[in-house]
């Protein structure tokens, strides 16, 4: 929304206007309380799982699609460093057909995630021969995986990807790589699922926009809301 933050510019604070989006929250809430918890509970066990389970590194090359982080001061924070550095491990390893780093502006700054991403990556040194793509338009991942897509679309059918993040933010990627016809697998950035205060209030968070996406697109097909199907698909 042009009124907030350029700090608020990403999560659900920018779809504070957006009614197709508050009406999902309404319905998520009340789904939560008739089921009694156990919608929140299914959705954070599936955050969880996936974020235990998935690998670090690919067993057959892929298009690797690097999601971005809002920069601090300008620059990639830890999980942003993590992220470029799971996806140059793999591209060292043979893993990488090419790589899409994904993000816009959104810390109030010049320059976009992705550009931070890439000047990070040159830094560290990057194997020749892999091409290295640049996504700078979106603030959010499901327009992270619109712009990629629309990207990758120019050579006709969609390659295999691999979602390269942070565990806590893979559930979310992969339903919503899913929902857009990608064949997605997931790259952990971090080499295993920390146990820390932090970490848990993420994956905590992160259930809870999944539930939210997951009800609100299965409320919007229940009702023939093609405004909200036609986000997600």
């Amino acid at each position: 929304m042009p009124g907030l933050p350029s700090t608020m510019r990403r999560g659900p604070w920018r779809y504070l206007g957006d009614r197709d989006i508050l009406q999902a929250a309404v319905v998520t809430l009340v789904a939560l309380a008739a089921s009694l918890g156990t919608l929140y509970i299914a959705h954070f066990i599936r955050v969880w799982r996936i974020a235990r389970l998935s690998p670090t590194r690919l067993a057959a090359p892929r298009t690797l699609l690097v999601f971005g982080r809002r920069l601090v001061h300008g620059e990639p924070e830890a999980d942003f460093i993590s992220r470029l550095g799971r996806a140059r491990a793999n591209a060292f390893d043979g893993m990488a057909d090419r790589v899409l780093v994904l993000g816009g502006v959104s810390d109030g700054g010049r320059r976009s995630e992705a550009e931070a991403g890439l000047q990070w990556l040159d830094e560290a040194g990057w194997p020749p021969g892999v091409p290295l793509l640049l996504e700078q338009h979106s603030i959010d991942s499901l327009e992270n995986l619109h712009h990629a897509r629309d990207m990758l679309r120019g050579e006709g059918v969609l390659p295999p990807v691999a979602l390269v993040t942070s565990r806590y933010h893979l559930a979310r990627c992969a339903y919503l790589a899913r929902r857009l016809a990608f064949h997605a697998t997931p790259v952990a950035a971090e080499p295993a699922l920390a146990l820390t205060t932090r970490y848990l209030a993420r994956l905590i968070l992160e259930a809870g926009y999944l539930m939210w996406i997951d009800t609100g697109f299965r409320w919007a097909r229940l009702t023939g809301n093609q405004r909200v199907v036609s986000r997600l698909s």
